[in-house]
């Protein structure tokens, strides 16, 4: 009995520090692959605070109501959001996609400081164009990228942010994940999106899923309400369905609420 105990907690100890060791590679999910872009998507390059250049894809529009600046949430890359970003300028609006670093070619390794310089890197990067009006740009931010959006959004005020499956903390999620391991002393990201709430003035729209096994309905509503943000919950619907990537009810209700903000005479 005594030889099982140690085996067990040994085996315990092993695990807890594979985790501690290769989180990041757990939580960061990239297609390293450099995407080609369309014809009609304009390849950006964004230089960081620490000296790396990003490529990003913007996709312009004539008259755009705003311009939507999406920070992308752990998996994939850019060109799994092009929907997204051509059903948002279907709706009369201008996207710019960020690609972390470590995503889809870029150079580095993701972490949640690297993270948000390069969402600083990209909201600079709208100031400077002559195509977008500084007043009308909105952060949308999907799952981890909602924390990265939060941040943002405290240091640069954006027009509105939009919340696609927030959570309180990572911490939260890791908990339902690996409720086996005391995660609150392993994790070194703490992407603590309510840290940050409290600083941003935008208002705030929050999107969750009714059945995300991932980020689960009551952590988006907890975000909702520590907000005070408006929140649509869309039925059925779980982490990484197209209702939830660049479903027609998730987008209208965006442009809406973008609409909503503008200010008299727009």
């Amino acid at each position: 009995m005594v030889r099982l105990l140690v085996g067990v907690v040994v085996v315990y100890l092993v695990v807890a520090g594979l985790a501690t060791v290769f989180q990041r590679q757990l939580i960061h999910l990239p297609d390293t692959a450099p995407p080609a872009a369309p014809p009609d998507i304009e390849e950006v390059r964004l230089e960081t605070a620490d000296e790396l250049e990003l490529v990003g894809w913007f996709l312009a529009h004539d008259r755009p109501v705003s311009t939507v600046l999406v920070t992308p949430g752990n998996a994939g890359n850019r060109a799994l959001r092009l929907p997204l970003a051509r059903g948002l300028a279907a709706r009369g609006h201008a996207v710019l996609l960020l690609e972390h670093r470590g995503y889809g070619g870029n150079p580095g390794s993701p972490s949640e400081a690297g993270l948000a310089a390069d969402a600083l890197a990209a909201r600079e990067h709208l100031e400077n164009r002559s195509d977008v009006a500084a007043d009308r740009i909105v952060h949308l931010g999907e799952s981890l990228g909602s924390a990265v959006a939060v941040g943002l959004s405290a240091d640069r005020e954006p027009l509105a942010v939009v919340l696609r499956s927030p959570f309180p903390a990572l911490v939260d999620v890791a908990r339902r994940q690996l409720p086996f391991l005391p995660v609150g002393l392993l994790l070194r990201d703490r992407f603590a999106t309510l840290d940050h709430l409290g600083d941003v003035a935008a208002p705030v729209l929050v999107v969750a899923g009714e059945r995300d096994g991932t980020v689960p309905l009551e952590l988006s509503r907890a975000v909702a309400s520590t907000a005070g943000a408006e929140l649509l919950v869309v039925e059925e619907a779980d982490h990484n369905d197209r209702a939830l990537l660049d479903g027609d009810r998730y987008l209208d209700a965006v442009d809406a609420f973008i609409r909503s903000h503008l200010g008299p005479g727009s």
